[in-house]
């Protein structure tokens, strides 16, 4: 054991998420990524003196959507604030947010680890705008600033301090971008920035319920770079602690090149921001009506899908848990089994061959050309025992997606992939291959009864897949004996 082992993490987090609204939070700019820069903007993003800010209602009820999924209160009155610091890429030099009265409070995160589970509350939910971008490495001299990402809808998610790890931040913050999917509400993509999150963490002796104190490290846009400013900070804290020092409360920047947090500033406080109502935008008052309605129209969440699979259409864990990690393959394996009893049949379908297919041809799974009847259809000849299943991935697939319209038992005949069970035809096949094996035939009947697969394959490479397996098992197993 290492000192390093006698230290716990504790890690609460603040995830920015982008909102995939057509509009900016506060006036009718377009919010989508790219464009040139500073193409994206108009008076109102820009912070012309006069100008007014006008809230976005999807803003507001994507909010609440995410709060309504991980069980938040919901606060029907919402009020605005001016949150005051020096942004060199938000032109009002302020920034609307929301402080006292955030829009959804409490909630949970409920993380399926490896060996154990973790239920991590969150503390709040809160709407803003987001900031422009400062770009240092395009002139040698000066930054440029870019204004397209200016006002864009933010939620901030901010946990409470519930995690111990960098892999519980991992997965916690897979869980959030595959929840905000779900929902349809932002896309997660941490490479373009649509999703970030600042890392609080501090550490303390195991056994110890007193927080310590922590730093902040701010803007990391990867999960791989998360863990990586985890793990150094920790270690960075606690060698700290062991030397006699103290861990001085800040906010820090982490450079993924050198894996190494470095100081930007001392950690703010609500005072240093000035929070105070902005006097442009009146309280917002929500409808429980309203909020009813968003609730009904939830669509299935990945956990409930999660226990559908394995309750339901009793699937294993791990398929469950690949299916489940898009709503897309979750819905298109709820379509197939709407035309199929085969459950697990049709999850191996998804997993091992319609998902590989989509990425080789970086197609989406929507464009996936064979019907859900064909599939069906492809399914039931390998439980018929029609067409071997190595036969069916390897080379029925494959005609079915270059004929989609085709049904599938006539471009298995096409193929002659159709298994038979005439003994005539694999009594000839089955006594050729013990002919030509005659060593371990005689080790099969001095009791190596794991050779009975041996022969099998044998057989059916040299019927190209022709041969009924029962049939032929039974064959082989007479001819043994």
């Amino acid at each position: 054991m290492t000192i390093y082992d006698t230290y716990e993490p504790v890690i609460g987090l603040e995830i920015h998420l982008q909102l995939a609204t057509q509009s900016k939070a506060f006036c009718a700019d377009n919010a989508s990524f790219g464009g040139d820069p500073n193409t994206h903007v108009s008076a109102i993003s820009l912070g012309h003196p006069g100008t007014l800010p006008r809230l976005n209602k999807k803003q507001v009820e994507y909010a609440v959507r995410l709060g309504l999924a991980l069980g938040s209160k919901i606060n029907l009155r919402n009020c605005f604030d001016r949150k005051n610091y020096f942004y060199t890429d938000l032109p009002k030099g302020y920034q609307i947010t929301q402080d006292k009265l955030p829009v959804c409070i409490g909630g949970s995160m409920e993380l399926q680890m490896d060996g154990y589970h973790r239920t991590v509350r969150i503390h709040h939910i809160h709407m803003e705008e987001d900031a422009g971008k400062s770009i240092h490495d395009l002139d040698p001299r000066n930054s440029l600033i870019d204004l397209n990402r200016a006002g864009v809808p933010l939620l901030e998610i901010v946990s409470e301090p519930d995690l111990r790890s960098g892999e519980e931040v991992d997965a916690f913050m897979t869980a959030m971008r595959q929840l905000a999917r779900y929902l349809g509400i932002s896309d997660g993509n941490m490479q373009e920035g649509s999703m970030r999150c600042d890392v609080n963490v501090s550490v303390r002796k195991k056994g110890d319920t007193a927080f310590g104190e922590r730093c902040e490290i701010k803007n990391v846009n990867s999960m791989k770079f998360a863990r990586q400013a985890i793990e150094f900070e920790v270690k960075r804290q606690v060698d700290l602690l062991e030397s006699g020092g103290e861990v001085t409360r800040e906010t820090l920047n982490f450079n993924p090149t050198t894996g190494v947090t470095t100081p930007m500033r001392d950690k703010e406080s609500a005072h240093d921001y000035r929070y105070f109502p902005d006097p442009d935008l009146p309280p917002v008052v929500l409808a429980q009506q309203w909020v009813d309605e968003v609730q009904a129209q939830l669509p299935p969440l990945p956990k409930e899908l999660f226990e559908k699979f394995i309750t339901e259409f009793e699937l294993p864990e791990y398929d469950a848990t690949l299916l489940t990690a898009e709503k897309e393959t979750a819905l298109f394996f709820l379509d197939l089994t709407q035309k199929t009893p085969h459950y697990k049949a049709a999850s191996n379908l998804i997993i091992n061959k319609i998902n590989p297919w989509l990425s080789e041809t970086s197609a989406a799974l929507e464009d996936f050309p064979v019907s859900f009847e064909h599939l069906a259809g492809f399914i039931q000849l390998i439980e018929d025992g029609q067409v071997s299943a190595s036969m069916a991935y390897q080379r029925l697939f494959g005609e079915m997606v270059e004929k989609p319209t085709a049904p599938p038992l006539e471009l298995a005949k096409s193929l002659n992939l159709i298994q038979t069970s005439d003994t005539d035809f694999l009594e000839k096949i089955v006594d050729e291959v013990l002919a030509a094996n005659p060593d371990k035939v005689a080790e099969y009947r001095k009791g190596k009864k794991g050779l009975i697969g041996f022969f099998m394959g044998e057989v059916m490479r040299a019927s190209k897949g022709k041969a009924e397996p029962k049939t032929t098992n039974a064959l082989i197993a007479k001819k043994l004996a």
